[in-house]
């Protein structure tokens, strides 16, 4: 099965942004792909958002779920109540829509939530009205507590999530043989559905209903119009609707549906939601910081309303607005509300997560486990040194590679989850580095300019050529050089001025104090540096000569075998004769008064 978070390795760009974005550095780059990892991962999602590529993918089970709807079974919908601020046209419309997709009944995981609610009112109940409970509402949180902080999983609620305790009340109600689909803003809720087979079946995002509803050509706007000429169109909830704990998807509506929300102070109880602040308060936790009261906490910034799975682009504050006005009307409105079930709150409290396991069905909930890394100072050091950092100095800690220190990516590389390769200031000196020792080396004059003619980098060999010394500067002195005006060696400055406006290179024959050069001009920068070879041909047109003379020796031999047998070689003696000047002409050396300038080398 394909893991609910992957990467398209086709489509990823070696940027690092999942990396600096994973809140817990799931990300293992390799061959510079960054690729999600299983084991690490607590599916936030936050990597799906923010990447630029779109490389990370959200896994699709809208197929799945097509094909579950036609296995005879009656398939229930578990409808988040987030539902209400992700949908504008309102949730009647959105359960009209449900029943038409194929669904035999909607019912709100809002019910699950109320279970819950009733779980952690007894247990209080018989502990001096505390629970010093972490929620297990959010799957990222568990995931998170599970994989990085082991120690707290004797702090986590002893019942399972309002989805899962939502997907056992329906098979207590229905019976077992019955389907369960979920459909919300969580990513983590489909791991929820692969580690407890049935507690739900499947589990579908908001952006992959509406692409459902698209297939089917359902228009939410046509059937809320619908709805207003005939509300009786509008199924009911089963088995009843949801009351306060509709409020869930909120910070702090968790705690607001509970007896204790009357306390404007929250005495016995604080929300806690958004990444950095979540794995703070679990942090703190696991170092010995006590903590006695009930923790609501939601990895995503606000709540459930702004999951991975949501419509981009809206506000928060629309989304939180709608959500606790329909939490409001239901509360006010006449009809019945969703009133407990104390029986099963004894079963869940008695029973907790062995009430969703299956025998056979494989892992039922994630390894407890640690991912946290321990090296010695020695590894540490080596690492550092093989990322280029060979003291303090040069660790920038600047982000560039993703991790928040250059620590912290030794740490990685020697778990494998980096590459030296990610190392911005690594690479960029290497790179500098290469291009140094060319320009250093190379026998050619190079030379490289701005905008304002101003010399950039240039070597030694550009120095002899132009600048009149017989000796080598090397290192720093070299690089004083830089940002002076390029008239002060060449006269011809204003040629370059030329060049910016061409980006395609050219090559001209320069004659330049007796000597013979050939000129390549290239962009650098297109309109912002522009380069230059200088290579002196003046050596080569001494041997040239050499072929000159040669030439001149064979037209006057071939001249005199004319006279001696003209009649047989007629006109093919001229041909010779006109080759051999041709030759002449090519490799003839301009007198020593010629001026100096260029001369335009026809490609």
């Amino acid at each position: 099965m394909i893991h609910p978070i992957y990467t398209e390795l086709t489509e990823c760009r070696d940027c690092y942004k999942c990396v600096r974005g994973c809140p817990v550095k799931a990300i293992q780059v390799k061959d510079g792909s960054a690729v999600v990892v299983k084991d690490r991962c607590i599916y936030c999602g936050h990597c799906v958002d923010i990447c630029p590529s779109h490389a990370k993918k959200i896994r699709n089970d809208l197929a799945r779920v097509r094909q579950f709807l036609t296995s005879g079974k009656k398939i229930y919908c578990s409808l988040a109540p987030s539902a209400a601020s992700e949908f504008v046209q309102g949730v009647d419309a959105l359960v009209l829509a449900l029943e038409r997709l194929g669904f035999f009944a909607v019912s709100e995981t809002a019910i699950g939530a109320a279970l819950v609610n009733e779980s952690i009112e007894v247990h209080a109940g018989g502990h001096d009205g505390t629970c010093a409970w972490i929620s297990t509402a959010c799957p990222t949180v568990v995931q998170t507590v599970k994989k990085y902080y082991p120690s707290l999983v004797p702090a986590l609620s002893e019942v399972p999530s309002p989805l899962q305790c939502h997907s056992a009340y329906l098979r207590k109600l229905y019976g077992q043989e019955i389907g369960v689909v979920f459909i919300g803003p969580c990513i983590a809720k489909k791991v929820e559905a692969d580690e407890t087979p049935g507690y739900p079946d499947f589990a579908l995002t908001f952006e992959e209903l509406r692409t459902w509803l698209k297939l089917e050509n359902i228009d939410l706007d046509l059937l809320a119009q619908q709805i207003d000429a005939d509300p009786s169109l509008v199924p009911p909830f089963v088995p009843c609707r949801a009351g306060s704990s509709t409020l869930y998807p909120i910070e702090g509506g968790m705690i607001a549906s509970l007896a204790w929300g009357s306390d404007p102070f929250q005495t016995k109880a604080v929300a806690i939601s958004g990444a950095t602040q979540v794995v703070g308060t679990l942090g703190g936790m696991a170092k010995g910081q006590i903590n006695s009261d009930f923790l609501e906490l939601l990895f995503c910034e606000g709540g459930c309303i702004n999951g991975p799975g949501c419509e981009k682009g809206r506000s928060s504050a629309a989304k939180k607005g709608s959500s606790s006005r329909y939490t409001r009307s239901r509360i006010t409105d006449e009809g019945p509300l969703f009133a407990g079930d104390r029986s099963f709150v004894s079963t869940l409290l008695e029973k907790g997560y062995s009430l969703i396991e299956k025998p056979g069905n494989g892992v039922q909930n994630p390894p407890v486990s640690s991912f946290v890394s321990i090296h010695s100072e020695l590894e540490i050091e080596r690492a550092l040194k093989i990322l280029g950092k060979r003291d303090k100095a040069e660790e920038l800690n600047c982000g560039g590679c993703g991790y928040n220190s250059c620590r912290e990516m030794a740490i990685a590389y020697l778990d494998g989850m980096a590459e030296p390769e990610m190392c911005v200031t690594k690479m960029r000196k290497e790179a500098q580095s290469k291009i140094d020792v060319l320009l250093r080396t190379i026998p050619i004059g190079v030379v490289i300019v701005d905008d304002q003619l101003k010399i950039v980098d240039c070597n030694n060999s550009f120095l002899k050529l132009f600048g009149d010394i017989d000796f080598s500067i090397e290192g720093d002195l070299l690089g004083l050089v830089g940002g002076l005006p390029l008239e002060r060696f060449v006269p011809f400055h204003e040629k370059f001025k030329n060049q910016f406006s061409n980006p395609r290179a050219q090559q001209y024959r320069l004659h330049y104090q007796d000597k013979f050069l050939k000129v390549t001009f290239f962009s650098v920068e297109k309109q912002h540096l522009v380069g230059a070879l200088f290579e002196d041909i003046t050596t080569p047109t001494v041997r040239r000569e050499t072929v000159i003379k040669k030439a001149e020796d064979v037209i006057q031999k071939s001249l005199e075998t004319v006279q001696q047998i003209a009649s047989l070689l007629g006109e093919n003696a001229a041909e010779t004769e006109i080759m051999l000047n041709s030759l002449i002409d090519a490799f003839k050396v301009p007198g020593s008064s010629q001026s100096d300038g260029f001369t335009k080398v026809e490609s």
